[in-house]
């Protein structure tokens, strides 16, 4: 199905020996980017839903974290305009919420754990978050504002810049293909030199020639690109088994839904399409400057 006979016999070029291995390693690559990409955005997503709108207020060991400093500090939070709910973490809940960073073993020590409250605000509150943890040092000394925020937008700018770079490896990886097919596309004119002047002595038009290439730069390009598709997917599965068993509760769960697959399984066929078009005009151009 990827070969196709023509008057100029590109199949035997050399040129069809390479051109997919490289479009291939192309493909591959721009699955791998495309979908770290996809999952980036998918983990600043959820992030940015998760933990937008909340604050986390610690209460020192230090300054004695009792029920009593915690009741207080509830009061008050319960009682500033904007916030819609504040409830207190359980030992329990907070030894889970550890346990990825400090491991089973150092949890079982006697660790002098602050005392925290998840805190939600309403939509559109704006907080002071100063003047909120004053409120709250007169009634818990050692209290402390967490402000989710903050750090979310500097993290979110650190996934929206790595992305960008991805998106600059696609961009150079499309130019690297279209370069390479141009180069493989005047190779195959110079040595089909002779069989073009006859065609086009017989009559044949500049764009029959051009369909020619085009189509075996099709072809070549889905064979490729397919092979560099079936390449990526153990590479996908691969990493993402050892983000898993790496994860441990740090990072949100990710899994490629059926629209990543679709866009993913699609970049072959456009890596070939960009192949038949950058061909065909390398063609077009180059035989309206030789004639």
């Amino acid at each position: 199905m990827f070969t196709r006979r023509t008057d100029l016999q590109l199949e035997r070029d050399s040129l069809g020996r390479f051109l997919p291995w490289l479009i291939a390693f192309m493909v591959y690559l721009s699955v791998l980017a495309f979908a770290g990409m996809l999952a980036l955005d998918d983990i600043a997503t959820r992030w940015d839903r998760g933990m937008s709108g909340s604050l986390t207020v610690q209460i020192a060991p230090a300054g004695g974290g009792g029920e009593k400093q915690v009741k207080a500090v509830l009061k008050v939070l319960n009682s500033t305009p904007g916030i819609a709910t504040a409830k207190f973490l359980d030992q329990d809940k907070l030894m889970t919420l550890l346990e990825p960073w400090l491991g089973s073993d150092a949890l079982g020590a006697e660790l002098p754990l602050p005392r925290l409250v998840d805190v939600t605000l309403e939509d559109g509150a704006n907080i002071n978050i100063a003047a909120l943890e004053r409120r709250l040092m007169a009634v818990a000394p050692g209290a402390a504002v967490d402000d989710h925020g903050v750090w979310l937008e500097h993290l979110i700018n650190l996934i929206q810049t790595v992305k960008a770079l991805a998106l600059a490896v696609l961009v150079f990886i499309v130019l690297a293909t279209i370069a390479t097919v141009i180069f493989a596309t005047r190779t195959g004119l110079a040595i089909h030199h002779e069989a073009i002047e006859v065609l086009h002595l017989i009559g044949a038009q500049d764009s029959y020639i051009a369909r020619q290439f085009a189509s075996r730069a099709l072809m070549l390009g889905l064979r490729g690109g397919i092979f560099g598709l079936l390449l990526a997917l153990p590479t996908i599965w691969g990493i993402g088994t050892l983000a898993r068993s790496l994860q441990a509760g740090l990072l949100p769960a990710f899994s490629l839904g059926p629209g990543h697959w679709a866009v993913l399984g699609g970049l072959p066929v456009v890596v070939a399409l960009i192949a038949m078009i950058s061909a065909r005009l390398t063609v077009m151009r180059t035989l309206a400057r030789m004639l």
